[in-house]
């Protein structure tokens, strides 16, 4: 958790951080409390004064502040203090160029409830509805989706990120969302072997036909993207030694479209399906 690492504080990488836990200063109160911390001189009344603005900002609950601060792989601390006001957000696209594609849908979970989002629909209500939240969660979101949002939408997204695709990499868990699920023993039931390309196609489908199976597999595919974050979260804390309780568990509203994936799938016989 935030009270347990020093990796925010001006000055302070990844071996000061570890000299301060081998010297026993493990959390915030302790580095607070010790006579002398083993660090240059210089830096010691930095550290304190950092320490102390670190308390006031958790107390306030400013979770940007210390998003804005720690390094990408030491996001996943701001979990256990901020899921109560997080959104699990990921999205569908025309193709995988900014410039030149746009987003199809947005799914976004809460813990507690599923909303999602379709061009030509209600894809600018988004807008409105991702500034309820304090901690946006995504896999690969910093690099793909928080781009293409500020981009399309127009929206800042000035909120804490917790990006889980580098935080899995600094676990020694590679590869993308799908992988590590399997390796996690996550089913997409209905679904396996889909990935975003023949998210693309679906979506050329929809258009194509204006067929409601094939959004209604699309949004199936897109909404299991963020169902599954919430439990890489709590993994990922549990391997720091941090147990979270579950949400209740939130079930797929969507099906997907059996017959027309094995349809699409023709099209890509280098992929397995």
């Amino acid at each position: 958790m935030l009270t347990h690492t020093f990796r925010h504080l001006p000055g302070i990488g990844k071996f000061s951080d570890l000299r301060l836990k081998e010297a026993g200063l493990r959390t915030w109160e302790e580095a607070l409390r010790a006579e002398k911390l083993p660090l240059k001189s210089s830096l010691c009344p930095l550290v304190a004064a950092g320490l102390a603005e670190s308390a006031e900002r958790l107390a306030a609950g400013d979770a940007l502040w210390f998003s804005d601060r720690l390094p990408a792989p030491e996001q996943w601390r701001l979990f256990p203090h901020f899921h109560a006001r997080a959104a699990y957000v990921d999205i569908e696209t025309t193709g995988f160029s900014r410039p030149n594609d746009c987003i199809t849908c947005i799914a976004l979970y809460d813990g507690a409830s599923l909303k999602t989002y379709v061009q030509g629909r209600n894809l600018e209500d988004f807008a409105d509805d991702i500034l309820k939240y304090e901690l946006l969660i995504t896999w690969n979101g910093r690099a793909f989706d928080a781009p293409f949002i500020r981009r399309a939408l127009q929206i800042p997204l000035r909120m804490a990120h917790l990006d889980l695709f580098p935080v899995f990499r600094s676990l020694g868990i590679k590869g993308g969302l799908k992988k590590v699920e399997k390796s996690l023993g996550l089913e997409r039931q209905g679904l396996d072997g889909v990935d975003g390309y023949m998210a693309v196609l679906l979506w050329r489908e929809y258009q194509r036909s204006g067929g409601e199976n094939a959004l209604e597999t699309l949004l199936a595919y897109n909404a299991e993207d963020v169902l599954s974050l919430e439990h890489l979260c709590r993994h990922a804390c549990s391997l720091h030694g941090i147990h979270i309780e579950p949400a209740a568990a939130c079930a797929n509203p969507f099906r997907p479209d059996a017959a027309l994936l094995a349809r699409l799938c023709r099209y890509l016989p280098d992929r397995g399906c």
